[in-house]
Formats: C-alpha cells, sequence, structure tokens
C-alpha cells in the first residue's frame, strides 16, 4: 500500500503539471506540445529544475526567474490537488478491489481537475476534452472488466452514462437556461464511471452536483455576491459530487439500509 501511495502522489503531482499546461492552452486552442513551457509575460523558456511541481513555484517564490512576473499560486496548488486526489482514489480503489479499474478512475479524476478550473475560468466545458474522453474511459473500464470478469460492471457503467446523459438532456429540453451543452455531455462521463461502481454511487454522484450548487447558490446570495440570476459554473459541482460519491456511496447505502431496516 504505501509503494501505492508513493506512486500514486508522485504520479499525481507530475499530471497536475500537465494539467496547468491543458488549463492555460485548450481555452486557447493553444499546441499542448509546442512551444515548450514558458512564461506567458516575458516568453523565456521555464528551466527544467523550475519545472518540478511544487517545487519549482516554492524555489522561485512564486515569480518568474527572468522577469520576476509573478506566477499564480494557483499552479502549485492544481498539482498538489492532482497529487492529493490520486492518493486518495488509490486507497479508495484498492480497498474495493478495484485497482484494475484505477486508470480510468485517475484519468477521469485529472479531467475533471482540468474541466472544473476551465469551467470556473471560461465558463465552458471543452468539447476537444470531453468527447475523446468517452472513449478513452470505455477502453480503461473495458480492460478492468476484462481483468477482474466482473462484466456486469461494465454494463452497469453503460446504463449509468445512457441514463444520466438522459436525465440531463431532459433538463435542458425542458429549461434550457438551466445548463449548458456542456453540462449534459459531462454527464454521460459521470455517469459512466459512477455507474461502474454501483448504482448507489450513480444516484449519490448525480442528484450531489444539484445539492452543492444550491449550497453555494445560497452561501453566494447570503453574502451578497450575486443575485438568483447569477449564474455559476455547474461542471465544478458535478465533478466535486462525482468524486465524492466514490468514497461515500459505500458507507452512505449501508446507512439507508439500516435505517429501513434492511440490515
Amino acid at each position: 500500500m504505501i509503494l501505492l501511495i508513493v506512486f500514486a502522489a508522485l504520479f499525481g503531482l507530475v499530471i497536475g503539471s500537465f494539467l496547468n499546461v491543458v488549463i492555460y492552452r485548450v481555452p486557447r486552442a493553444e499546441s499542448l506540445v509546442s512551444p515548450e513551457s514558458h512564461c506567458p509575460r516575458c516568453g523565456q523558456r521555464v528551466r527544467a529544475r523550475h519545472n518540478v511541481p511544487v517545487l519549482g513555484w516554492l524555489m522561485l517564490r512564486g515569480r518568474c526567474a527572468d522577469c520576476r512576473a509573478p506566477i499564480g499560486v494557483r499552479y502549485p496548488l492544481v498539482e498538489l490537488m492532482t497529487g492529493l486526489l490520486f492518493v486518495a482514489v488509490s486507497i479508495r480503489l484498492a480497498q474495493l478491489d478495484l485497482l484494475a479499474a484505477l486508470p480510468a478512475y485517475c484519468y477521469f479524476t485529472a479531467m475533471g481537475v482540468a474541466l472544473s478550473v476551465i469551467d470556473i475560468d471560461h465558463r465552458r466545458l471543452p468539447d476537444v476534452i470531453v468527447l475523446p474522453s468517452y472513449a478513452l474511459i470505455a477502453i480503461l473500464l473495458l480492460a478492468a472488466s476484462a481483468i477482474t470478469g466482473d462484466w456486469w460492471a461494465l454494463a452497469r457503467a453503460g446504463i449509468g452514462g445512457v441514463g444520466l446523459f438522459g436525465f440531463y438532456f431532459l433538463i435542458i429540453l425542458i429549461h434550457p437556461a438551466g445548463m449548458g451543452s456542456g453540462d449534459v455531455k459531462l454527464a454521460g462521463l459521470v455517469g459512466t464511471v459512477l455507474g461502474y461502481l454501483s448504482f448507489t454511487g450513480l444516484i449519490i454522484g448525480a442528484f450531489g452536483g444539484f445539492l452543492l450548487g444550491s449550497v453555494v447558490g445560497v452561501a453566494v446570495l447570503a453574502a451578497g455576491r450575486g443575485t438568483r440570476k447569477t449564474a455559476l459554473p455547474f461542471g465544478p459541482f458535478m465533478i466535486a459530487a462525482a468524486l465524492a460519491s466514490i468514497f461515500l456511496a459505500a458507507p452512505l447505502g449501508q446507512l439507508y439500509r439500516h435505517v429501513v431496516g434492511w440490515t
């Protein structure tokens, strides 16, 4: 388990560094591979020793090595958050005896971090990230089921993906101003990864996003930072609820069965 934690942490930090590139370049329709990482102000290439996740930012004290322009604290926070989430997801899947599916859930986690930040910044969920993720997650979950022999989990993932996509699509038909088409596309991915785990996780993750959105909306109103017409990006709530469901689905399901007397 210790080796798994160390590997997940280091791998998550590296992926988090790459996510910073995705977050900055994808909304601007820039290439992810060229040019090399550089300061957006002076254009100087970031040196290899300064490109080490988190530590590079600390060594530079949050400023460009050449022009001394400030480097936002969000960069190391994205790296650190990705590393911590990779560790948490790895431990949870190990507890569920589902390490075969770890690549799929690490990918979903990384994708979720990138999409959440982009949605906060630009109020959109880029198709260039969301749509290819359907094929990649499907392949990774197919491989996981081939390893474990649990084909019902794969079927459940398909049911969850189609079901949640259809539910969100119905919402946007009834109330088009309620959410964007990007949220509907993301819903299919959320339903797929949660359905693979359980229908309980699917339900908790599906409705948890609305609950989180409502809580934050009320907090925004109470703080006087917006009105009832203030639009909040919904993607981060969907992702947060989905990740939380991975950890909470089983205990909440057991609590429910205990309350209704099924145990």
